[in-house]
């Protein structure tokens, strides 16, 4: 048996209109994967027009990534660093009060690899209110990272993260309950 790429299908991964699909294609390039616009509301306001589900307080650094504005909901008061990259092909919605810091990934587009036919597989990412995903660390698809969670420096979720815990390593795994000084 071997993978047979000819074979493979997009299958699943919602196909929206192609006009849309090219003018963010450019937006992204020449607005947000760029540091020559560090005007967060402006791109705000973008993506905004091209579908994404935006609340108040909103901070977008320099360089990011997002790959579709319309599968993207954000919450109140979050913070997304420089560097981020939000491969969204299916919904990943962020809470209130969250924070993605610098080189960060959100990824919820994967790989069958028991399929020859190396097939797509989609699955939602949920970061709930108060969380913290540290630099460089990942966020698969299908993981909920509960309520004050932490995802620290270089780690990767690949199954949910229990609410108001730390978590560390590859894969990431609970380290200590996270306690708020009063």
């Amino acid at each position: 048996m071997s993978v047979h790429l000819a074979n493979y299908k997009s299958e699943g991964l919602k196909q929206s209109n192609l006009i849309k699909k090219i003018l963010w294609y450019y937006t992204n390039i020449i607005i947000f994967k760029t540091g020559l616009f560090p005007f967060y509301k402006f791109k705000i306001i973008l993506l905004k027009l091209f579908g994404a589900k935006i609340g108040k307080n909103i901070i977008i650094k320099p360089c990011i990534n997002i790959k579709f504005p319309w599968n993207l909901m954000i919450g109140d008061n979050v913070w997304i660093g420089e560097n981020v990259w939000i491969d969204n092909l299916t919904l990943i919605t962020i809470g209130n009060n969250v924070c993605i810091s610098q080189g960060a990934m959100l990824i919820n587009g994967n790989h069958n690899y028991k399929s020859v036919n190396f097939d797509l597989m989609l699955l939602p990412i949920i970061i709930e209110n108060g969380v913290w995903i540290c630099a460089k660390s990942i966020v698969n698809g299908g993981v909920t990272v509960g309520e004050n969670a932490v995802l620290l420096t270089g780690s990767v979720a690949n199954k949910s993260l229990e609410a108001n815990s730390i978590f560390q390593g590859v894969p990431a795994l609970k380290v200590r309950d996270r306690i708020f000084n009063q």
